[in-house]
């Protein structure tokens, strides 16, 4: 898994802080970032987030280049409605040769690793006989000046990939870049860095808070599980590991 914070708003500690006393004074709004220091605004930024005022900070965004993970993760960090995704077609990319992610309970077993790394052979060794029969077959259709047209060939091995691709398991490797808010991200925090949460998920949560934290520490300074300011919320499915959290999310 590789996780890169590539592009974010300038100074959001800044811009937070303007955006929050632009509600309660007749300033211009460059009087008052021009009036603010880093101390000022982090203080600023922390106040906020003690009072539970988190609007102000949906005006600052993250945007993180992430590879080396699963379709798996893809359908559980696409439930993140308030984000944006761009993200490999396994449509319009070929997967003949992908690469995919191994659960670490599996990678601790040897007997499941053999089991698992073969059924992987056998879904890529599939998808690319399906995808060979059906571009053959559409190629067969076609009128015969047009089967060694590079353009249309191309066209076509895409168009047998797109049912081809039916076979891919979960574990199937991909990339994408996603964009989220600060707001979207410390509730994406709150539910995705708690033990409870899917190991794939809960490591890409993790990495995603050291990317930020570097750049607003006083933005992300309380964010991770949401039993870092408070009691956990799972009740009886508690992980019962508050305090380890804590120490390692830097809660107090």
């Amino acid at each position: 898994m590789e996780v890169k914070l590539i592009a974010h708003t300038p100074n959001p500690d800044f811009v937070v802080a303007a955006a929050a006393r632009t509600c309660y004074t007749t300033l211009p709004i460059s009087t008052l970032m021009d009036r603010l220091d880093e101390e000022q605004a982090a203080e600023y930024v922390e106040m906020l987030s003690e009072m539970g005022h988190e609007s102000p900070i949906e005006h600052v965004s993250f945007t993180f280049a992430i590879e080396g993970v699963s379709r798996s993760l893809l359908a559980q960090i696409t439930r993140h409605r308030i984000a944006s995704f761009s993200v490999r077609s396994q449509r319009y990319v070929s997967e003949k040769k992908f690469d995919y992610v191994t659960p670490p309970q599996i990678a601790d077993c040897p007997e499941a690793q053999a089991i698992y790394d073969e059924i992987i052979e056998a879904e890529r060794e599939a998808y690319n006989k399906i995808s060979a029969l059906l571009l053959e077959k559409r190629l067969a259709a076609l009128p015969e000046e047009k089967r060694e047209d590079k353009a249309t060939v191309a066209a076509q091995r895409k168009i047998a990939a797109e049912d081809a691709r039916y076979v891919l398991p979960n574990a199937c490797e991909t990339q994408m870049v996603v964009t989220m808010n600060a707001r979207s991200l410390k509730n994406f925090f709150r539910l995705r860095c708690c033990n409870r949460a899917q190991w794939e998920i809960r490591e890409l949560a993790r990495r995603m808070l050291l990317e930020v934290r570097k750049v607003s520490p006083a933005l992300f300074r309380d964010a991770g599980p949401a039993c870092l300011s408070g009691p956990c919320p799972e009740g009886k499915m508690s992980c019962g590991k508050m305090a380890e959290m804590r120490k390692l999310y830097g809660g107090e």
